[in-house]
């Protein structure tokens, strides 16, 4: 019985695991500071906060969702700005390998 179980717990372990590997692709949203994150996104607010030691976030047109940002370098002048991105989601954390602005800079 000991056997079972812990052979069940270690299959559902390995399976989770999966699900958190990372995920390559490209996704659209707004450049913001951990502060603020989805609730207020304004380009001077974000790059004040940024001075004062808040990092930036990556803030999803489809969900909302306010990802880390590992490599804050890239972000450095589209504070504020719609873009779209591409990389790679591990967890909450984005890694981007480039950004690309877009027209629309009206957060809906």
């Amino acid at each position: 019985m000991k056997r079972t179980f812990l052979a069940i717990t270690a299959a559902v372990v390995m399976t989770s695991g999966a699900f958190a590997a990372s995920m390559k692709g490209s996704w659209n949203g707004w450049v913001s500071d951990a502060k603020c994150g989805a609730s207020k996104i304004d380009a001077a607010c974000v790059k004040t906060c940024e001075d004062g030691g808040s990092p930036l976030v990556f803030v999803s047109d489809k969900d909302k969702s306010v990802l880390q940002v590992s490599n804050q370098d890239v972000l450095k002048g589209h504070e504020g700005h719609h873009i779209k991105v591409k990389g790679s989601v591990d967890g909450d954390k984005l890694t981007i390998t480039s950004v690309s602005m877009l027209k629309d800079q009206t957060m809906k």
